[in-house]
């Protein structure tokens, strides 16, 4: 039988710290949560946190910067850099990002709790706009000229707003569903995407 390296136990470790977390934040909010919560939840005594985190700030802030930095990444993985695609040409194939999201469902509906994982609620909406930014290059439906600093925004936050409705009410419609409204609603402004980001390769943005 193979067996687990240090390193792979430690991560296995941190995952079950990380999920503890989550639970308790669910439970009664982040600023109720003690780190005997945490260990209490993941069947571990305070001498393993304490191994791997200093504290419950040090545990909230990996997590938060781990799972936004899969978001980023999740994004590319169906794009090749400089390929122009035409909206009414895209399908479900072209947003891995709500894939992620779902499979990932456990820690994103901690935008559903109030007194959350701090940064969380800004970072979400932050980190989409990142990613209109720096990874997408826009043409407007009949190429109508706009300021495409603004458009970015606008469309950005307008996604993440669709995103962060469809987990609060708990993923009521399928991930398909969900896609076919945003690509349909796409298609009243906008002509084509190109992705102009890194190249990224399935199990990158795990």
């Amino acid at each position: 039988m193979k067996q687990s390296t240090p390193s792979q136990q430690q991560n296995r470790t941190k995952r079950h710290l990380q999920f503890a977390l989550i639970e308790r934040i669910k439970e009664k909010g982040y600023h109720a949560v003690t780190v005997k919560d945490i260990v209490e939840r993941a069947d571990y005594n305070r001498s393993t946190f304490y191994i791997h985190y200093q504290d419950k700030i040090e545990i909230a802030k990996e997590l938060l910067d781990s799972m936004l930095k899969g978001l980023e990444l999740s994004v590319a993985i169906p794009y090749v850099p400089g390929r122009k695609i035409l909206t009414k040409r895209m399908n479900a194939s072209y947003f891995h990002i709500v894939s992620y999201i779902y499979e990932n469902r456990n820690f994103f509906e901690l935008l559903k709790v109030e007194d959350s994982l701090p940064g969380l609620h800004t970072g979400f909406g932050e980190t989409i706009l990142t990613i209109y930014q720096k990874h997408f290059n826009f043409e407007t439906l009949n190429q109508t000229p706009v300021n495409m600093d603004y458009f970015k925004r606008y469309t950005a936050y307008g996604f993440s707003g669709l995103l962060k409705n469809w987990i609060v009410h708990g993923f009521q419609v399928s991930q398909e569903e969900f896609i076919q409204e945003v690509i349909d609603l796409a298609n009243t402004h906008i002509q084509s995407v190109k992705y102009v980001g890194d190249r990224v390769d399935a199990g990158s943005g795990d």
